[in-house]
């Protein structure tokens, strides 16, 4: 057959047949798989079986811009055509008969799959720890840009994963390890999976990593991965994870499907995690310690990526237009786990927030339906998580959480929409929804109105519980600064920067006696908000605004250490030589800060300018996390010293697979070759 004429039939019955689904199911996948990843390459052998379920004379598997050899199907060859999009397999295929096709690839992907550190020169002068590594990332980029999949979320496989690789290495992937082969240098790693899902879920890691294991209630395995470098940051990091496991198995109602979980950190992931089946990926930038848990901590994250394992991975949405179903459901469910670890007043707080960031959307003329697949992240995540709270305080906690059992239940391992989570919640409750749907899913106005009437409730009541302005106003005039602590024990933490904004700006309160009030104070987020916001300090409230270096807050100690140094130039000396040796979090917020500091204190340590230049332009080197580089390039820039080592840092920083600080590169070094 001529191979235009061949693929242009092939294009016009999938086009007459509609969706691959409704012809064809795939049921298992058994993928061997190899990387070279100097080279970034990805080479393997996939058997995939699979049920027909009307007459065909094709099937496809997406594969992007890869090859392919020894295809076969029921173990003879097979005539096939390979359009770098997807490979064909041309067959007289039968309704209700199975097959298995099975062929060699190779690929040298583009996204969905990185290649962390292999081309980079170590450079350890500064205690850079090597850290290379693979991941993958299969929503929003396509898993078949790695492995021949099934790109369509309404497919569901039971992927099992054969992974070898250097020995020195450790694997991780989606289901259970059911053993490993040791080979004269590498080992293969068996997995396996027990239950289909949509292959944007597959995933795996390969790096340096030890691993902690707790058991939940339910006697599921909880696995902790982190760089054996940072055991000391594991309990931190991974503070609360059993408690909000088995919170959200009794909390949902219904048993975690999979075999195990696992958590594994990663550098310079896209985003904040994905939730993978069994295995969530997430940014290295939540690993903590217990200094850096009171301003940036994993909780929120690791809730929501562990709830998706129900609403997203279990029950999977058949397109974006429901995709709250998943990013609603998640968030939602997240803020109920924070609830049970750190009260109601946290919940209600959050819920305030959301708000007033769904009213600012709506401001700037951005609301949609939440059933619009073209919603922004603020409508799917945050307005998703409101319709929930005004369903369940609708119907009431029994029949929602009847509704959601039976909705997990009834659809578990397939693909759902909007009315079908509707339906199971009318059923448990009696209720007609669809004035509800109508007002609150599709409509825009009653939404608005309802969200402002239902936040203004909740900032009242924050505000009529917590709120002690005219107590603190009577003490500060009358300057018992012992008992501020006292007053600040009974608010609410997180209606404190609400209190603090309003009393700061207050004209009747003397500010600095206010001021000296809370820097004698030992509740570490008041006092940040001094930190934060003041940044013209008074000399006769100096020595009290020094003790903010003392705080275990990484942010306060940037912000201190920048104000003093800025404000009293003749202490500069002591400041330094106070956070000489401080990190902060994992972006080095302070010792970058530090440097750029040390190196424009004239008379500070003359002899060791060089050390620290180099130190901080190291920074900007690849080999480190992009916020480590991102920091260093604004300094460096602030201080106008982008050398040609950090031009081409930068240069190298364009291509960088994160779109974020690759655009931040690109606009930088514009600026730069101005100069």
């Amino acid at each position: 057959m001529n191979r235009f004429f061949f693929y242009i039939c092939f294009v016009t019955i999938s086009f007459i047949q509609g969706q691959q689904t409704d012809y064809v199911d795939f049921k298992t996948a058994n993928v061997e798989v190899g990387f070279k990843p100097d080279s970034t390459k990805v080479l393997g052998v996939v058997r995939y079986n699979f049920e027909i379920l009307k007459n065909t004379d094709s099937i496809f598997i997406d594969a992007i811009n890869m090859t392919f050899d020894n295809v076969s199907l029921n173990e003879r060859d097979v005539e096939y055509r390979n359009d770098l999009k997807k490979l064909w397999i041309k067959h007289d295929f039968k309704a209700k008969n199975s097959y298995e096709v099975s062929f060699n690839f190779e690929a040298y992907p583009k996204k969905a799959i990185y290649f962390i550190d292999w081309k980079n020169k170590s450079d350890m002068t500064f205690n850079t720890v090597e850290n290379k590594q693979i991941w993958t990332q299969g929503q929003g980029k396509y898993t078949s840009n790695w492995l021949p999949s099934i790109d369509d979320m309404n497919e569901k496989v039971e992927f099992d994963l054969s992974i070898e690789f250097d020995k020195n290495y450790q694997v991780i992937a989606n289901g259970k390890l059911t053993n490993k082969q040791i080979n004269k240098s590498t080992t293969t790693w068996n997995f396996d999976m027990q239950q289909p899902m949509s292959s944007y879920l597959v995933a795996l890691v390969i790096g340096n990593y030890d691993k902690k294991t707790e058991t939940s209630k339910s006697e599921i395995p909880l696995e902790m991965y982190y760089y054996p470098e940072d055991s000391l940051k594991l309990e931190p990091t991974y503070r609360y994870t059993k408690h909000m496991f088995d919170f959200l198995e009794e909390e949902i109602g219904v048993k975690y499907p999979w075999q195990n979980y696992k958590q594994v950190p990663v550098k310079d992931f896209l985003y904040a995690g994905m939730e993978n089946t069994t295995t969530t990926i997430f940014a290295d930038s939540f690993v903590i310690d217990s200094i850096a848990f009171v301003d940036k901590n994993y909780v929120n994250v690791n809730a929501h990526e562990l709830a998706h394992q129900w609403f997203g991975n279990l029950v999977t949405e058949t397109s974006g237009t429901h995709h709250w179903l998943q990013e609603g459901f998640a968030t939602y469910y997240a803020l109920l786990a924070e609830k049970d670890i750190f009260g109601d007043d946290y919940y209600y707080w959050q819920l305030y927030q959301y708000a007033q960031e769904l009213l600012e959307q709506d401001k700037s003329g951005q609301s949609t339906s939440l059933l619009d697949p073209q919603s922004s992240s603020t409508t799917f995540y945050k307005k998703g998580a409101w319709v929930l709270h005004m369903l369940r305080e609708q119907v009431g906690d029994k029949a929602y959480k009847t509704a959601v059992k039976n909705y997990l239940l009834k659809y578990q391992f397939k693909n759902v929409e909007t009315d079908d989570f509707i339906s199971e919640v009318e059923k448990a409750s009696g209720q007609d929804l669809s004035k509800f749907v109508e007002n609150y899913l599709l409509g825009l106005e009653s939404f608005k109105a309802k969200l402002i009437q239902l936040s203004t409730e909740i900032y009242e009541e924050q505000r009529n519980r917590n709120d002690i302005h005219s107590c603190m106003t009577n003490q500060i005039s009358s300057k018992v600064y012992s008992k501020w602590d006292l007053f600040f024990g009974k608010m609410n933490d997180f209606y404190r920067e609400d209190f603090f904004k309003r009393t700061f700006s207050d004209p009747s309160v003397n500010r600095d006696d206010f001021i000296k009030g809370i820097l004698n104070s030992k509740d570490l987020k008041i006092r940040q908000s001094i930190a934060i916001n003041l940044t013209e300090i008074p000399s006769e409230l100096k020595t009290d605004y020094e003790t903010l270096l003392n705080d275990k807050s990484y942010i306060t100690i940037e912000k201190a250490l920048f104000n003093l140094w800025l404000n009293f130039p003749q202490e500069r000396h002591k400041y330094l030589n106070k956070t000489k040796g401080i990190q902060g979090f994992n972006d080095k917020n302070i010792r970058i800060l530090w440097l750029t500091l040390a190196l424009m204190t004239e008379d500070f340590e003359p002899e060791n300018k060089k050390e620290y230049f180099d130190e901080l332009t190291q920074y900007t080197n690849p080999v480190y996390n992009f916020e480590i580089r991102q920091n260093a390039f604004l300094y460096l820039q602030e201080i106008k010293a982008c050398n040609d080592a950090c031009v081409e840092n930068l240069k190298q920083a364009m291509t960088h697979h994160s779109w974020q600080f690759s655009k931040f590169a690109k606009a930088m070094l514009e600026v730069v070759e101005k100069k």
